[in-house]
């Protein structure tokens, strides 16, 4: 059997075999390595980009400041664009501030300042004491600070244990809450800036379709359980599947 080298169809080699009895085999093989596929994720570029398209207008190239012929120009120099920029910040407040399994966390230990405060840092949105049993304490935000209602004051002695919900930047939220904000700044900007009720519709079909995939994702990885188990702790519950194993 001899292999007889054909010239390059494409980006492919073509080689011919020609056996015993004289048939030839064709057989390609891809000898060009290519470049990986880079996936992105969202950013608040394409997510303000998204929400423009959702209304019908262009998007745009950069969000900030950026320089033309030495002039200085600032993409928020367009109200528009200012605009559904604020509503993608508030969206990702909105979003974030139900508290999901990716910005809560629990039993976060907390000591007080100089002046016995324990101050509330600029990315919390919530914050209260693990042990919720606890009749002792009753804490609310009040001057930015963590408030005792049951001893009406603010002034802590010791370490204090809290659950704190927590405000992250659209960039390092998970790619599926980015779709809900998304959408649901996309609704908002329908709603105020083109008040058509049809697309209002239409955008509020994906925002609950995203919002049942967030709901997939915390389900997975809540790690929830109806007896309530902490963290720290191990509990196997009964699989009825392996008594039936032979």
């Amino acid at each position: 059997m001899t292999m007889v080298k054909q010239p390059t169809v494409g980006k492919y080699f073509l080689f011919t075999y020609k056996g015993f009895f004289g048939v030839p085999f064709f057989y390609s093989y891809n000898f060009m390595t290519t470049a990986p596929t880079t996936i992105e994720t969202d950013n608040e570029l394409s997510a303000v980009n998204t929400i423009l398209g959702a209304i019908g207008q262009s998007p745009v190239t950069s969000l900030g400041t950026y320089t033309v012929n030495s002039d200085s120009i600032s993409t928020y120099d367009n109200p528009e664009i200012a605009f559904i920029y604020s509503l993608l910040k508030e969206s990702n407040i909105d979003v974030q501030n139900e508290g999901w399994s990716f910005n809560t966390e629990d039993h976060v230990e907390k000591t007080p300042d100089a002046n016995g405060y324990i101050a509330y840092d600029t990315n919390v949105l919530r914050m209260d004491l693990t042990d919720g049993e606890d009749k002792l304490y009753d804490v609310v935000k009040r001057n930015g600070r963590l408030y005792d209602k049951v001893n009406h004051t603010d002034v802590w002695t010791s370490n204090q244990h809290v659950n704190i919900v927590w405000l992250f930047n659209f960039d390092d939220v998970p790619s599926i809450f980015q779709r809900l904000i998304t959408y649901r700044a996309a609704g908002r900007a329908a709603t105020q800036l083109v008040a058509n009720q049809q697309l209002v519709q239409l955008i509020g079909v994906q925002e609950q379709t995203a919002r049942a995939t967030c709901l997939e994702y915390e389900c997975n990885q809540g790690d929830h359980n109806y007896l309530g188990w902490p963290h720290e702790s191990r509990y196997s519950s009964y699989k009825p599947y392996l008594s039936l194993r032979r």
